[in-house]
């Protein structure tokens, strides 16, 4: 059976980072408003979703930091491959035994009929152990078709389809590696 410590865990690397922590977006309102009202913005049109409860955490979407167990690699060469520029991108790593399992949980993600939100059930969270992310490590296939097939002007989202850490919490800046893909 695998250990946390063979996990590693990925964020794509943020724009004017402030202070020594990475903050969940609701703990950068009052800290650096002027950063909140940028990365705000990413939920227009998805205000359903920046509104949803991470069930098993007990807070609110904008209280946890999102991970992905997903390593950015091939999502960025399925990208690459229907022909799209990618500039190189820079993602942090992390230990995934640096997270403390009672503050993390892995969401599975649900597609949305229609482009509608539909809101989390209970049995779209996993607990925050090695068997699941070994279970949610690699990239799903639907994922890499649909980024294979992204259209030229869409957003580069990697993860929307992706399973996601979840963590209540903040990550010291000195926890964090970094790859270049």
């Amino acid at each position: 059976m695998p250990a946390l410590s063979e996990f590693t865990l990925y964020h794509r690397v943020v724009r004017d980072v402030r202070g020594e922590a990475l903050l969940p977006l609701n703990a950068l309102r009052d800290t650096h408003p002027d950063v909140y009202a940028r990365e705000a913005t990413k939920y227009a049109g998805r205000e359903e979703l920046a509104a949803e409860r991470a069930l098993p955490l007990e807070c609110g979407w904008g209280d946890v930091l999102f991970f992905s167990p997903v390593h950015p690699g091939p999502l960025l060469d399925a990208v690459r491959e229907s022909g799209r520029e990618v500039p190189p991108l820079r993602f942090w790593t992390l230990r995934a035994d640096a997270l403390n399992p009672a503050r993390a949980c892995v969401k599975r993600v649900r597609p949305w009929p229609g482009g509608r939100y539909t809101p989390p059930l209970p049995d779209d969270y996993a607990p925050y152990d090695a068997p699941t992310l070994a279970q949610v490590s690699e990239p799903p296939v639907t994922t890499l078709k649909r980024l294979r097939t992204l259209p030229p002007h869409a957003p580069l989202i990697l993860w929307s389809d992706v399973p996601h850490v979840l963590y209540r919490g903040t990550i010291p800046l000195s926890a964090l590696g970094e790859v270049r893909l």
